[in-house]
């Protein structure tokens, strides 16, 4: 089992309450190999969030595109562990907009504490959005006395990662904040020297 599923499946199992409803439920959620069951669960009127949460994840590591929505809602959530999950089952999913819709969460600075998770997952799907979208995250947590320094660091380690030279400028600006100076040298140094 993916350890992604098994720790999702145990805090919704949790989650759930233990009621006989709940538990009917999430047996039923985790059991079913019916995918427009679990896409009936994200439209149906009721349903309780962790059911959303379940269905969701499940669709989206079977690539069905119904669950886009439902995702990027969790991957902005305020629970980490649901933005952790909603990420995973995005970069399984193989959606073209998951890229696109992770890179304004990841810029939106409304939401930015809540933009680690649209961090990471632009650094794994590798997309033409993620390299422009972790500068300018970036670049904003550079300011003085920003409280956003997990973020910043994701973006540090993300941009050595993705090895793209147009990230050089803001990560020579970042050697100028210790707590992402010592980041900051290691991915400058993944990043290819030009000719």
């Amino acid at each position: 089992m993916d350890e992604e599923l098994r720790s999702l499946t145990e805090r919704l199992r949790r989650e759930s309450g233990g009621s006989p409803e709940g538990t009917v439920l999430y047996e039923r959620l985790t059991a079913t190999a019916d995918q427009d069951e679990l896409a009936g669960v994200l439209t149906e009127s009721g349903q309780p969030l962790w059911a959303r949460e379940l269905a969701a994840f499940r669709l989206g590591l079977a690539g069905d595109r119904r669950a886009f929505e439902a995702l990027v809602l969790l991957l902005n959530h305020r629970d980490p562990p649901r933005c952790a999950s909603a990420a995973h089952a995005l970069a399984r999913l193989g959606d073209p907009r998951t890229a696109r819709a992770a890179a304004a969460l990841a810029t939106n600075e409304l939401r930015v504490a809540y933009a680690l998770h649209p961090v990471r997952l632009l650094v794994e799907l590798r997309a033409p959005e993620s390299v422009p979208a972790l500068i300018t995250t970036l670049r904003r947590r550079l300011r003085p006395h920003d409280p956003h320094r997990r973020v910043a660091l994701a973006c540090v380690e993300g941009l050595g990662a993705l090895g793209d030279g147009r990230a050089r400028p803001v990560l020579n600006d970042a050697l100028a904040h210790p707590v992402l100076a010592e980041a900051a040298v290691h991915a400058l140094a993944r990043i290819p020297r030009q000719r």
